[in-house]
């Protein structure tokens, strides 16, 4: 009968060597990357690089409370530039609030608001083109205004909210254990032989 002990090692190993990884990422200040990875076809909306200052936080059920964006510091009237070349789906108001989206070639569509648009729908932007003024009033915005971004893939019941950071390829790792008994400060169950 073969031993179960190799692949127990290859676990820890990799366990270890992940453990490593998000160790060195969180040590890294948050916000230290400068702009989006290189290759990626999205770039920050707004410029210089913002600070987030609420994540994305989806909610476990889609009828839930959640935040299905980020918020990013700026100040009032700074212009929102798009992520990523694209089209105009909708430029006007949603629930009394200035908002922008656009849809890319890649079944994306990203949202932006409070924004004052200075584009239409059916308008095609590029990469980094100024398509509105980010407006003051986010509730629960700490900095003098904050732009609200968000991405989804889908219509309607389809749709899928993404985390917008990770069109840009950063990343946040969050390490689970594999079961609940590789969880910090549990005793692993001994395994009785065949």
């Amino acid at each position: 009968m073969r031993s179960l002990r190799p692949i127990a090692g290859i676990r820890r190993l990799a366990f270890a060597w992940i453990l490593t990884v998000a160790c060195l990422l969180s040590a890294l200040p948050f916000g230290s990357i400068a702009t989006s990875t290189p290759g990626s076809a999205y770039d920050w909306p707004l410029t210089p690089r913002p600070q987030v200052v609420r994540p994305f936080d989806p909610p476990a059920q889609r009828w839930q409370g959640g935040h299905r964006g980020v918020d990013l510091a700026a100040g009032a009237d700074v212009a929102v530039l798009a992520a990523r070349a694209g089209t105009v789906n909708f430029a006007g108001r949603v629930a009394g609030r200035p908002t922008v989206s656009v849809m890319h070639a890649d079944g994306i569509l990203t949202t932006y608001e409070p924004v004052l648009a200075r584009v239409k729908r059916g308008d095609h932007v590029g990469r980094g083109e100024v398509i509105g003024l980010l407006v003051a009033g986010h509730d629960g915005c700490q900095a003098s205004a904050c732009l609200h971004w968000g991405a989804r893939r889908g219509r309607g019941h389809e749709a899928v909210y993404l985390d917008p950071l990770g069109l840009l390829g950063v990343l946040h790792v969050r390490l689970k254990p594999l079961t609940p008994a590789d969880a910090p400060g549990r005793a692993r169950p001994a395994v009785a032989p065949r």
